[in-house]
């Protein structure tokens, strides 16, 4: 009867921090980085300021939580569209087009926790978590450079450029307005110049790009 208290609470513990944690991350969406505060995220979670706190003493450490949430959450999706893929070229538009599709789906989540100017307490982990991202472009990059599909080039140059392009070119500043209508094609394209800056020549990552898929 113990083991079964002790299951139920756990339960209850674990529903409660990932509710914090959407909580914040609903906030971000809505309103950047900044907005994410300890007060307004228990607000939105419906727990007391002190609950909140006893699961993240401060306000670094919910912001770190949240990144961490959604960089492993975004960095998994990658993967498996990337593993799923029968070829290198593939694997890396497929990868491209998976990161794309999703920024582009929460544009104002995506910003926030990758690009959005932020106090320094929360720039650490979205460093971490651009690190990553570059690193699984950097993967993708090497084993079809490796298996001679694409031109000899300085990786640690590659993918962070690639990660660059996709952030400026669909949700930054800079990128149009978004358009869900026309979501697909701004992923497309997106994929298709970023093969195109990495040598893959035109016929063939259109092809590509047609055959990566859209979560």
């Amino acid at each position: 009867m113990a083991y079964r208290r002790t299951e139920n609470v756990v339960r209850r513990l674990a529903a409660r921090h990932a509710a914090i944690i959407a909580a914040a991350g609903s906030l971000a969406a809505e309103a950047g980085i900044n907005a994410v505060q300890i007060g307004p995220v228990s607000q939105r979670a419906g727990v007391a300021t002190g609950t909140v706190y006893r699961y993240f003493p401060s306000k670094t450490e919910l912001v770190a939580a949240l990144v961490g949430a959604v960089s492993e959450r975004e960095i998994g999706a990658m993967r498996r569209a990337a593993d799923a893929a029968p070829g290198p070229l593939s694997a890396l538009a497929a990868a491209i087009t998976m990161f794309a599709a999703r920024a582009l789906s929460h544009p104002k989540l995506a910003f926030a926790l990758i690009a959005e100017q932020a106090d320094g307490a929360a720039d650490e982990a979205r460093l971490a978590f651009r690190k990553a991202l570059a690193a699984e472009l950097s993967k993708r990059l090497s084993v079809a450079m490796e298996g001679g599909h694409l031109p000899d080039q300085d990786i640690a140059v590659a993918a962070p450029a690639l990660l660059g392009a996709v952030m400026e070119g669909l949700i930054g500043p800079l990128a149009a307005p978004a358009n869900p209508s026309a979501a697909r094609e701004a992923v497309q394209a997106i994929t298709l110049f970023a093969l195109r800056a990495v040598g893959v020549a035109d016929a063939r990552a259109r092809g590509l790009v047609v055959q990566a898929r859209m979560p």
